[in-house]
């Protein structure tokens, strides 16, 4: 029998309360204890980067981060960034580049470009480039991805 464990998180600033096996990801419980689908299971090995979300501010592979073990740190989902009436600059410019194609792995590149931009508000292509290495694209090349991000720092500005 596996063992339950009952804890709270907190989910795009919501405390939230979750039951899920000892060995749930975080993916697990985002998708199925607290009904968010944005974050996406792909590989689930931690290399597509999917699964995308933020700890802390901090892009983290959700397939790969044990649930119980967020602890107090806050968690922030693709559907914590964007507001109730306007998308998030980061999904503007990759709607307004063309850089959206199949939209999977879109929830984790925008989770990561917005903690990148935070970082970094004024990168160079190079710098966005290395910053969304662990984000695969199977439909696109990365050109019109690289714009958006570089049309999303202008527009932060």
């Amino acid at each position: 029998m596996r063992e339950t464990l009952e804890y709270e998180i907190t989910v795009n600033g919501e405390p939230t309360p979750v039951r899920a096996r000892a060995e749930a990801t975080l993916l697990e419980v985002l998708r199925t204890e607290c009904g968010l689908t944005g974050s996406k299971r792909g590989c689930d090995q931690g290399v597509c980067g999917a699964c995308t979300v933020q700890l802390d501010g901090r892009p983290v592979r959700g397939c790969l981060t044990l649930a119980a073990n967020v602890g107090t740190r806050k968690v922030t989902t693709i559907e914590g960034l964007a507001g109730a009436s306007a998308l998030h600059p980061v999904q503007q410019a990759l709607l307004d580049a063309g850089a959206i194609q199949c939209g999977f792995c879109t929830p984790g590149f925008v989770v990561t470009l917005d903690a990148l931009l935070r970082e970094n508000p004024r990168p160079s292509a190079d710098a966005v480039r290395h910053g969304l290495s662990g984000n695969l694209c199977r439909c696109s090349g990365y050109v019109k991805i690289v714009e958006a991000a570089l049309r999303a720092a202008g527009a932060q500005s």
